[in-house]
Order: C-alpha cells, then sequence, then structure tokens
C-alpha cells in the first residue's frame, strides 16, 4: 500500500527530485543560449527577471543535462490529448513524488493544513510569470474559483476535490502570493487530489487572457464571441478556458499562456501532422546548478493516425521516449528486435492499474429495456462467466497474468477476494443456465431476444488505438455468441469514442483500462468500485448526480449506490491513514457485492522506449493515469547526450 504521512500532505521521499533552493547560485543563474540572444536583442527580460525569488530546484536523476535537441513524440489519433498531462502539462500546486508516496511543493511554494484538515493555507512563488511574461499571483486564482468554479452559467462540472461536507470551499485570498481555502468539514484527501494528473485548475486559469471571454470583465465578450464563432460569451468563454474535458483545453491552445515548461506554438488542431511545444522562457525551475529548466528546446508531436504507424516510426528511431499505444505485450519482441536500429532500449513500469481490461456496460442506457437488462446482476456475472480469461491471457499477454477482476492486488492490504475472484471461473454451461432464467427466448439462429422481442445485441464500442483490446474483443465475440448473446465490436477514432461514449448516453458498452489497483491510488481513482467521476463509464448519470445533482442530466441512483457515495464521502473527510483504509475496505466489499463491471486479468509489469541519447529518465516508475507517467519524474530535465 502506498503510504503518506497521517495527515496526508507533503510527504517527502528518498527519491524526490524537489530540493529547497539553494541560495549559493541565486545571483549567478544560467538559460539556454537561444534565450541569451533574446535577452541581448532585447525581447527578453534578463533571466533574474523572469524567474520567480524562490525557483523550484530539481535535482537530475542522472546528471546536470545540457542544452539543446527535440523530444520526437507522437499523438495517436484525434482524442488523446490527455496524454499531454503525462508529458508537458503536469504542473498543479502540488505534485506527487516519483514513487508515489506523497506530494511535494510545486506551483506552491508551500501548502499547510490545520490539524482537522479543514483550513489550507497555500502560498505561491514571488515574481512567478505566465508564458508570456505577465505575474502569476492569487488574482488568478481568484479569477479561476469566481468564474470557472462558482459561476453557474459557466457550469464547469467537476473540481470535487474542493468540496467537502457538501459544499464548495472558501477562498480567502490574503495576498498577491497567500491564499486559504477553508471547508465545512475535515478534507483530508485535498492535498493528494490536487496533485493528480489533470484535476487541478488553478494552475491553469490566466485571468489576464481569459477575462476578454467573460461578460462580467469585457461588456463586449458577446461580440467577441460571435468573432470567434459563437452564439455566446458562455460558449466562448467555456472554450477558451477549455475545462470541460481534457482535449479542449489544448485545442487550438497556442495564444493561452501556461505555466508549463513547454508551450505551444503549433497547438493541436492547428496542424494536421505534427504539433510543437517550444521553450517556455518564464519557466520557474532551475536545476542544482543554477540551469533554467527544460533542457530540451522543444516537444514534437507527430499526428499519428494508428498504433501501427506509431510501432513502425519507433522501430525507425522516430520516437525518443514513449509507453502509451505501443508498449503493448505483443509488440515487445518486435520492438526488441528492432532496438539496436531504432537506437532504445526500455523502462519499467509497475502496474497501478485495476485490469488490463474492464467490460463496461452502460447502465443508465437511453433504451430501456437494454437499461433494465445490464442493472441485473446476474446478466453482468453470466456474461463474466462465459469469458475464458486463461485463453486471453495465453493469447494477448503472452501467458503474463491470472484471471481476476478490476480489484485490488493481492499483497496489499486492501485486497478483497470476493471482488478479485468472482465469476473468473470460465464456465460456459453456468453462464447459459443464468440466462436461460433472465432471457430464456432465441430466435432461429439461436440469439437470445430481449423482452421487447428484438435479438438481444451489445455492441462495444472501443477507442482503436487500444489494439490490445480489438485483439482480445476478436476471441471474446465468439465467447458471448456461444452463450447467445450477439455480441459486436464497433471500433473508431478516439475523438469519436469520447463523444459517443464518455459523453453520450446511447452506447451499449465499451471497455478501458486504467483505475487502480492498491492503497491511495485506488482511494483517488475508484472508478470501478464507486461512480464517483467521469471515468465511471458504466453510469454516467449517476456520477454526475454525485457531482451535481441540479444538473439536467443526472440519474438519481438506486440506494444501494447511494450509500457507497456517502461512503466516500466519508472517507474524503477522513485524513487519519487507518480511518481512510477502514472506509475504503467498506467501500470495496460493496462493490464487490454491486459487481459493476468486469475483466481478464490484473496487469504485469510493463514497459516503454526511450532513445540511448535520452537522459535522465527514470529506469523504474508506476504506470497511472492519476500519476501521469512519467510526469512526476520531471521531463524538465531530460536532455540529449
Amino acid at each position: 500500500m502506498l503510504k503518506v504521512s497521517r495527515r496526508a500532505f507533503l510527504a517527502a521521499s528518498s527519491a524526490a527530485l524537489i530540493l529547497p533552493a539553494i541560495p549559493a547560485f541565486a545571483l549567478d543563474y544560467k538559460e539556454a543560449e537561444a534565450l541569451k540572444t533574446k535577452v541581448a536583442s532585447g525581447a527578453l527580460p534578463a533571466l533574474k527577471d523572469r524567474l520567480p525569488e524562490n525557483p523550484l530546484v530539481v535535482k537530475p536523476v542522472e546528471s546536470v543535462g545540457k542544452y539543446g535537441g527535440d523530444w520526437n513524440h507522437a499523438l495517436v489519433g484525434g482524442g488523446s490529448l490527455s496524454m499531454l498531462f503525462r508529458y508537458q502539462a503536469y504542473e498543479p500546486l502540488l505534485r506527487y513524488t516519483p514513487d508515489w508516496s506523497g506530494v511535494t511543493p510545486n506551483v506552491a511554494e508551500s501548502f499547510v493544513g490545520d490539524a482537522d484538515s479543514k483550513v489550507f493555507t497555500i502560498k505561491l512563488r514571488k515574481g512567478m510569470k505566465w508564458s508570456d511574461g505577465q505575474p502569476f499571483t492569487t488574482d488568478d486564482i481568484k479569477f479561476w474559483y469566481d468564474t470557472c468554479l462558482s459561476d453557474k452559467r459557466v457550469a464547469f462540472v467537476g473540481n470535487d476535490h474542493w468540496k467537502s461536507g457538501g459544499e464548495v470551499g472558501k477562498l480567502t485570498i490574503v495576498d498577491p502570493q497567500t491564499f486559504t481555502v477553508s471547508f465545512k468539514s475535515s478534507n483530508g484527501l485535498f492535498p493528494l487530489r490536487v496533485a493528480w494528473a489533470n484535476a487541478d485548475q488553478t494552475t491553469r486559469a490566466p485571468k489576464h487572457y481569459l477575462e476578454q471571454f467573460h461578460i462580467d470583465y469585457n461588456p463586449k465578450a458577446d461580440e467577441l464571441a460571435k468573432q470567434r464563432g459563437f452564439n455566446g460569451w458562455i460558449a466562448s468563454f467555456q472554450a477558451a478556458a477549455g475545462f470541460q474535458d481534457d482535449n479542449a483545453f489544448f485545442l487550438n491552445s497556442s495564444k493561452k499562456p501556461n505555466l508549463f515548461a513547454w508551450y505551444f506554438t503549433v497547438a493541436p488542431g492547428e496542424n494536421t501532422e505534427r504539433a510543437i511545444a517550444e521553450r517556455n522562457p518564464y519557466y520557474f525551475k532551475v536545476d542544482t546548478a543554477g540551469n533554467q529548466l527544460p533542457y530540451l528546446d522543444r516537444i514534437v508531436y507527430q499526428m499519428v493516425a494508428d498504433p501501427q504507424v506509431l510501432l513502425l516510426k519507433t522501430m525507425q528511431g522516430e520516437i525518443d521516449m514513449m509507453d502509451q499505444y505501443i508498449a503493448t505485450p505483443t509488440n515487445k519482441s518486435v520492438l526488441f528486435d528492432a532496438k539496436e536500429k531504432g537506437g532504445y532500449d526500455f523502462y519499467t513500469l509497475t502496474s497501478t492499474e485495476a485490469n488490463v481490461m474492464s467490460f463496461i456496460l452502460n447502465l443508465n442506457h437511453n433504451d430501456e429495456t437494454k437499461r433494465a437488462l445490464f442493472n441485473n446482476r446476474d446478466f453482468r456475472a453470466a456474461l463474466s462467466t462465459a469469458i475464458d480469461r486463461q485463453s486471453l491471457i495465453d493469447t494477448v499477454f503472452v501467458g503474463q497474468g491470472a484471471p481476476a477482476q478490476p480489484s485490488i492486488k493481492k499483497e496489499d492490504p486492501l485486497y478483497n477476494e470476493q471482488l478479485a475472484t468472482q465469476f473468473t471461473a470460465y464456465d460456459p454451461d453456468a453462464a447459459n443456465a443464468m440466462l436461460d432464467k433472465i432471457v430464456p427466448k432465441k430466435d432461429g439462429e439461436n440469439f437470445r431476444l430481449d423482452d421487447k422481442g428484438r435479438r438481444l445485441t451489445i455492441t462495444f464500442e472501443l477507442d482503436q488505438s487500444r489494439t490490445t483490446f480489438l485483439d482480445m474483443f476478436q476471441l471474446i465475440i465468439p465467447m458471448f455468441q456461444a452463450v447467445g448473446i450477439d455480441a459486436q465490436m464497433r471500433s473508431m477514432d478516439r475523438s469519436l469514442w469520447e463523444t459517443r461514449v464518455r459523453q453520450g448516453r446511447d452506447f451499449d458498452a465499451t471497455a478501458h483500462q486504467f483505475g487502480a489497483n492498491g492503497g491511495l491510488a485506488a482511494m483517488l481513482d475508484p472508478r470501478y468500485y464507486v461512480p464517483t467521476d467521469a471515468n465511471a463509464m458504466y453510469a454516467p448519470g449517476w456520477q454526475l448526480w454525485y457531482r451535481d445533482r441540479k444538473n439536467a442530466n443526472a440519474i438519481v441512483p438506486p440506494d444501494a449506490t447511494q450509500k457507497q457515495l456517502a461512503l466516500y464521502d466519508k472517507l474524503k473527510a477522513t485524513s487519519d491513514g487507518a480511518g481512510q483504509e477502514a472506509i475504503m475496505k467498506e467501500l470495496l466489499q460493496s462493490a464487490a457485492d454491486a459487481f459493476y463491471v468486469f475483466g481478464v486479468s490484473l496487469p504485469p509489469d510493463g514497459y516503454g522506449i526511450v532513445k540511448n541519447n535520452f537522459k535522465n529518465v527514470t529506469k523504474t516508475m508506476p504506470n497511472s493515469f492519476g500519476w501521469p507517467t512519467p510526469a512526476p519524474t520531471m521531463p524538465e530535465q531530460f536532455y540529449k547526450a
């Protein structure tokens, strides 16, 4: 189990890369040659005027690096922009430590909670600036709070970590660098949630840029909206802020200032072939020798249509470092054989995921008949029993793994045997017997008929970039058909998948990965155990009810699910580690009883590829979206030898 301090904030780690400021070089900071040239020409202020008074000091993993070069990278499909939090856009107030044992200061110089975890005092870095040179202060925090969090006209859903006891925390501005957040009841997970991959919006809302789109700050915002192709200022502001989804945040974002190590000069959506992010001259971190980070000049993302194209590019040495979409079990032998030609080697990813693939039926389906059927726990159990997991493991995962449901790994204190093992034994006769009680009628081709007399068809809509899923479903579809279920697979571009599945209600089913299999990670990302956010795709209406009960699209969950959600609220309000663990165990038992989703296997350790001249890469790291691999290992200190 991942360990944190009793109060769960600012846990130190022996592997942490962040150090206190080192005054010895305070007057002798150094920068890249290209920036020196801009300073000499008057295009940029001097370095000492671009850095905060107390820059964050990063200890390189291997050695102090050198400036220059591109990180050659790729984005697969049109809807994979959440990947950018992994590579260039992870700059919250607090960061996770490299071993995921806790959190540590990042944008915030300090972050202190009281004994009851009700009041948090956060201090920003004096003199810190956005990528366009404008000051970053508590004015930006207040602007986000007033417009993005609190403005019901804008109505962004999310930021649940800013709520406790059913109320949003109160923001108090103390001075340009200091603010407090006060909660009605204890919010023990607040610091840990702030560090989640894409959760902290407070560091991504530049007031001086976004205020032009908001009617309270610009009386002509409606006119500007129409010039931008929107009907009114609300849609215009929502698009500019980009907080409704990750794709929206990054699309066409080259004009939006940020705090990242690299900022887009050619953003996704502005070019069909590549996106380019260049060094931020106002970046707030330095290495132990006083060199302003990042070392690399640019990140260049090739826009790749599918994983097979990415695989070929990797084998040809065109990718410097990557694991998503390419590092599948079946690709490993191919990549191994090509690593000398491609000039790369491997790093290890320790699994934090709940399953290699989770089957997700839409329990809030717009079709009343399918909704009733999918909500029948015995129906889900029958489908799970119809799956020959060992065959999938042997064929797709080259024998690595063991049958398991989305669950907690066995060595973790939170392990629940029922959750992990129920309905994993392959028994098509038992599956047929269960289904005969629920949907007994069949057509002439032996497919079952639903209560309306329709052939029982379940279409699994899949992100085509997840090639492992596609490989598994080639084997799974006949297994479901063998018990009378007309299972079908529909693969699509990631952007369409996001629209159809994550934002829709008309899909039958899908499959996904991620979630968490232990400790702190499971408490922060319990997506398969309780529907707390949009990642709970089996219950889009229930999770929306939990987050915003007044939302027109929210659906009131059944009593058992409401009790789960109340239990999760209790967990969030608990700051004591032992208390958190006890509540989480109770929550996991309720998840075992609910059996919302089913899976194939707990994942084995994974891998990624890294070019031989690409330095300061941690050799072993967690694999997670919440701990956005590899961002907590500080990509700003990667360099090319």
